[in-house]
């Protein structure tokens, strides 16, 4: 049975030639490891930002998700965190083939941590730390060394980007103490874990998927959950108050250090807003709620 892509995951072809080549190749890509690794295709595929997820049955009637990602760094040692994790408080893997950044992953339920109420929220992932954020090998990538990179890069946005300049340097001089802090590496950490990548499940009752991992430091984690579920923060009678509600929550029930958080948590908000600035280039076509929501948790949780 072949699988078909779904319309708007088709539509990341206008991201770059790249995406267009790999596009093309997916179809025949997707049948050759559906027969291949005896899978039979058990519904309708799904999408990431970045992959293709098709829900499959394994030989022996095993249900799994068959994910195929468009090659790119930050998965390239997904199959190895996912191996290390193996299944204690993460997907599962069942199968990889990082050649082609295929895994087949047991299978989860499609509701996440967006069904529960926000600060209940929190804490799951909060107590899912401690079992993520074991030794890392030397095999990931290390975030001191994104660390010093992103200390350059933001020291280089000039003074009339649209952010406050002075959260700029702040998070540049921030980036260059973390690059040579000897604690900035050594755990295996998510990097991207928020509510949308913990899914309800039936062997646990969340688990953690799509993990960016690096070796590095567990305060890194703290950002996402802050800029994702943004409209319960906007709509709140008092963002700073919700933003710090959210922070606090989350240091509490992890047991982390406050000031080494909020720290990760500048470097990163400001990092985002570099992000933003360079890709809109000379056009200047900038992404104003993106670059006001990462300003208003850099001012929020330090004022």
């Amino acid at each position: 049975m072949p699988v078909e892509i779904p319309a708007e995951f088709l539509k990341v072809g206008s991201r770059g030639p790249e995406w267009v080549a790999w596009l093309d190749r997916l179809p025949r890509l997707t049948s050759d490891l559906l027969a291949e690794w005896d899978l039979r295709v058990d519904g309708q595929a799904t999408y990431g930002n970045c992959a293709l997820v098709v829900p499959v049955l394994t030989a022996d009637s095993t249900p799994g998700m068959l994910k195929v990602q468009f090659p790119h760094w930050e998965a390239e040692t997904e199959h190895l965190a996912l191996r290390i994790w193996d299944g204690n408080g993460a997907i599962r893997l069942l199968r990889a083939d990082p050649r082609r950044f295929a895994l087949l992953l047991e299978r989860a339920q499609p509701r996440d941590l967006t069904s529960v109420e926000e600060i209940e929220a929190i804490e799951i992932v909060a107590a899912m730390y401690k079992r993520l954020h074991v030794p890392a090998g030397p095999q990931f990538r290390v975030l001191s060394g994104e660390a010093k990179r992103w200390a350059s890069e933001l020291s280089e946005l000039p003074a009339s980007s649209a952010v406050p300049h002075r959260y700029v340097e702040q998070a540049a001089a921030l980036a260059r103490d973390f690059a040579s802090d000897a604690e900035t590496d050594g755990k295996l950490i998510h990097t991207d874990l928020h509510y949308f990548n913990v899914l309800a499940a039936d062997r646990e009752p969340w688990l953690v998927i799509d993990p960016k991992p690096l070796s590095g430091d567990p305060h890194y984690e703290v950002a996402p959950l802050l800029w994702n579920r943004w409209d319960e923060i906007a709509s709140a009678r008092d963002l700073r108050f919700a933003l710090r509600r959210r922070f606090y929550t989350i240091v509490d029930a992890a047991g982390l250090d406050e000031n080494r958080a909020r720290d990760w948590v500048i470097v990163r908000q400001m990092v985002n807003v570099k992000g933003a600035i360079q890709d809109a280039g000379t056009d200047q076509v900038l992404p104003h709620d993106w670059l006001t929501r990462n300003i208003a948790i850099t001012k929020a949780i330090q004022d």
